[in-house]
């Protein structure tokens, strides 16, 4: 049995309106339960899948002093390569047993008015880039899709959110959690954390590890089919529902001692809106039995908040 809700987006995508509408209910009520759901009839193809993680494998197998070189301090972390243990989770000082790669808004020259940075070029991996922006383009595409089924279950126009994400500043991460070669004292690969952005898609990890905290504060494990994505709420949505949707906690747990000596490979893609979106609470999300819990904030101060407190950023 799956412990988190599998819902297939073609039903969304369908002309009939029973099959719509039903889809749009089971991910509302995912969201609202547990914040996860497992999603087939997605727009990553197995092709776009297998590339990309043919691709990272090669770029984390690099000598460290080549991976180094892909390291820049001036931009903040959003784009390039990030050593190990370099991230923490919000409120631990323990840097999380990782290395992670980030890939950005693949934008044309008529687009560039956005003032993102610009993705870093792999020199030794030709095909890296390409791989990343076509996964980048397909993750996007359906997290547009899980998005208007959330305005329509919101009571919000189906189309709310397109103008925020569409070329909004999310982020490709393909990460590394390399083999465990001593007891780790108090860190994981992963420490429990929520995502800072507003939905974020998984693709199929290579290795078993991720657990969600549900309602009564167990932690269970997050499973998909080899044909789904996982997608979670994530922090600014939840604020911007005033808690309606859940951004739930969860985690990436060490393996037991026997699978240390293996690698785990996961990419996320973490949906962002463009800077200037409102983060401000619904008002159909307000009543008195749910007074406004947020304060007003932008989505990119929200942003810039979250990277210091852990650890990416420093305070200026």
């Amino acid at each position: 049995m799956p412990n988190i809700p599998s819902l297939n987006l073609s039903d969304f995508l369908s002309n009939d309106n029973a099959l719509k509408k039903d889809f749009v209910e089971k991910i509302g009520k995912a969201y609202q339960e547990i914040g996860f759901i497992a999603l087939k009839g997605h727009f990553l193809t197995k092709n776009n899948i297998d590339n990309l993680y043919l691709q990272i494998k090669k770029f984390f197998d690099l000598p460290q002093g080549t991976k180094n070189k892909y390291e820049f301090d001036g931009y903040k972390g959003q784009r390039g390569y990030t050593s190990f243990g370099k991230e923490h989770a919000k409120g631990k000082k323990e840097g999380d047993l990782k290395e992670f790669w980030h890939f950005g808004q693949f934008l044309d020259n008529q687009e560039k008015n956005y003032n993102y940075p610009e993705n870093i070029i792999v020199n030794e991996l030709p095909e890296f880039n390409k791989t990343g922006k076509e996964t980048f383009k397909a993750l996007e595409k359906t997290a547009v899709y899980v998005l208007r089924a959330i305005s329509i279950f919101l009571d919000l126009e189906e189309d709310h959110f397109d103008k925020f994400v569409i070329n909004g500043n999310s982020i490709l991460r393909p990460i590394h959690y390399p083999p465990i070669k001593k007891e780790p004292k108090k860190a994981v690969r992963a420490a429990a954390h929520g995502d800072i952005n507003l939905i974020t898609l998984l693709m199929g990890a290579h290795g078993k590890g991720l657990q969600v905290k549900n309602n009564n504060g167990e932690w269970i494990d997050a499973i998909a089919a080899d044909d789904e994505i996982v997608i979670n709420v994530g922090d600014m949505l939840s604020r911007y529902t005033n808690d309606k949707l859940k951004s739930t906690i969860h985690r990436v747990v060490n393996p037991p001692k026997e699978l240390w000596g293996k690698s785990r490979y996961s990419i996320p893609f973490f949906l962002h809106p463009i800077g200037s979106m409102k983060l401000n609470v619904l008002e159909n999300c307000i009543d008195k039995n749910n007074p406004k819990k947020f304060d007003d904030i932008t989505a990119h101060d929200f942003l810039i908040n979250r990277l210091i407190d852990i650890g990416v950023m420093k305070k200026e």
